[in-house]
């Protein structure tokens, strides 16, 4: 169980900070240190989020994991640039992450997946891990959860995203994604992706799994930048009801339903590009 010092920085979402000379872009990536390990969750799209990383002064030569919470380029099209720069950290990835993801603009399908494949992996000589089991020990104190329970009925997957498998189109029903849970010294600590199984669906399957934790923090997107008035009211009644000591969440969360996070719920911070939350 990790109980030292954790730093979490948030190397590029959407919106700019207090340092206005970082890069800002349609992604996430977020940079963790735990117990004298780090690894990235998450890369953007491009190779802003390692622009930004050594403007922040922060050494991404040393990392012992790369995870990415799901197949979609604004999560994983860091990755290339990531590798040119020769950093072969292993690469964590959930079931059916390969699979070509599509968005449906009424009778056209535009590609928003992943810019390289498992032959491109094992030809730049990269290890990587698919996800095997509800929960994994990645690194000490480090935890890739997946597998999620549907308990909510208003967290449907938008039916806009479907996969290419099999030679035919289908309802991209999101199993590759996982969230990272760290065991600190102050409780547990959630990081989101994009949360397109639902983030209530995932919290609650937080909770169950590790009975008896309390949950510090929740940092990432949450997918509510498409949800309904009905759906966002919930998900603030259940994060208002004191879930979580801090929530930061941001990327595909929506203007709209950050401002009214921000108003609703005590322990709500901006989490922007350049953010910083500190555990020791």
């Amino acid at each position: 169980m990790g109980k030292g010092k954790v730093r979490i920085v948030t190397l590029v979402e959407n919106t700019v900070g207090v340092h206005k000379g970082l890069r800002v872009e349609h992604g996430l990536s977020f940079y963790v240190e735990i117990d004298g390990n780090s690894l990235l969750f998450d890369t953007g799209q491009s190779s802003a989020f390692m622009e930004n990383a050594k403007k922040l002064r922060i050494d991404l030569s040393a990392l012992k994991a790369v995870c990415i919470s799901h197949g979609h380029y604004d999560h994983s099209g860091g990755l290339r640039p990531l590798l040119e720069q020769g950093i072969r950290s292993p690469l964590w990835v959930g079931q059916g992450f390969f699979d070509e993801k599509y968005a449906k603009d009424s009778s056209t399908y535009e590609y928003v997946g992943n810019d390289f494949d498992a032959s491109d992996l094992e030809r730049w000589g990269l290890p990587y891990h698919v996800m095997d089991s509800e929960v994994k020990e990645i690194l000490p104190g480090v935890y890739a959860v997946s597998r999620f329970n549907h308990t909510f009925a208003d967290e449907l997957v938008n039916p806009r995203f479907w996969v290419f498998r099999d030679g035919m189109f289908k309802q991209d029903t999101f199993n590759d994604e996982f969230l990272l849970v760290l065991d600190t010294s102050k409780g547990l600590v959630v990081l989101l992706g994009c949360s397109h199984p639902g983030v209530k669906n995932m919290l609650s399957t937080v909770k169950e799994r590790f009975t008896g934790k309390k949950i510090h923090a929740v940092l990432g997107g949450t997918h509510m930048v498409e949800a309904t008035d009905r759906s966002i009211g919930e998900s603030l009644s259940y994060f208002a009801g004191g879930f979580a000591d801090l929530v930061g969440v941001s990327h595909c969360t929506g203007e709209k339903a950050s401002k009214i996070f921000e108003e609703g719920i005590r322990g709500f911070f901006p989490n922007h590009t350049g953010s910083m939350l500190w555990i020791e």
